[in-house]
């Protein structure tokens, strides 16, 4: 997917108040931009870290402009927008360009499931059982190549892991799919020392037969879309 207009790089001068940054543009001016993304963002919100913007001409909006991309120590690309990796799912999965479920002709967003959940995807083909899919943002990195899930505490992310457990003793199919959104990763693991209970939640769901699937994504300051398959450790 394309971004909807070319982004803009800049300085990141903070991030605060979780969902505002403030960036200096390369012509001078100082912006304020929306940060989609609820987590912790380590390593990705320093003061300094390269910045690309998404502006906006929509009348509508208080905040013209979107953080989508932050450079990396290293080189390479972050996309700090948790809300991407949904649509990057589903033009993958409308293209059947995800192996793991290549085989469903049909996904439906955001379908009700277990107490209070939505689940992100339900699958379906003639012949197959449902998966019930759910995706993940990944966006940490605290070792060479390695991603981690979560960056800060996630009751919610623990929640749905044991809906999809509890569809998986249903007998349905059931999936979490982890979107890498960096460019130095080659495989991804649950960070346990940041959540102990995600982390629980995560060796319930698998035993109970849930799969964990990782894909990486394409990243360019042009547009995002799903890349390789990524090893899931544990």
């Amino acid at each position: 997917m394309n971004f909807s207009a070319p982004l803009i790089e800049g300085v990141l001068l903070r991030r605060y108040k979780r969902f505002l940054a403030d960036v200096t543009l390369a012509d001078g001016r100082e912006v304020t931009a929306h940060c989609a993304n609820p987590g912790a963002m380590t390593g990705l919100a320093a003061p300094g870290t390269p910045v690309w913007l998404e502006p906006s001409a929509d009348p509508r909006r208080k905040l013209k402009w979107s953080w989508k991309l932050a450079g990396l120590a290293e080189g390479g690309l972050a996309c700090v927008d948790t809300g991407l990796p949904n649509r990057m799912v589903a033009e993958a999965l409308a293209a059947r360009a995800i192996p793991a479920f290549a085989a469903y002709g049909t996904a439906r967003p955001e379908v009700r499931y277990g107490e209070k959940s939505r689940v992100d995807f339900l699958l379906s083909a003639p012949g197959l059982p449902d998966c019930w899919l759910e995706v993940k943002a990944v966006s940490l990195s605290r070792a060479p190549g390695l991603a981690e899930f979560p960056d800060t505490v996630t009751a919610r992310g623990a929640r749905h892991l044991d809906d999809l457990a509890a569809m998986a003793g249903q007998g349905a199919r059931a999936a979490m799919l982890y979107v890498v959104q960096r460019t130095d990763c080659a495989r991804m693991a649950v960070a346990d020392d940041i959540d102990p209970a995600y982390a629980a939640a995560f060796v319930r769901a698998r035993a109970a037969g849930v799969e964990a699937v990782a894909h990486a994504a394409r990243i360019t300051p042009e547009g995002v879309s799903i890349g390789p398959a990524l090893p899931v450790e544990g």
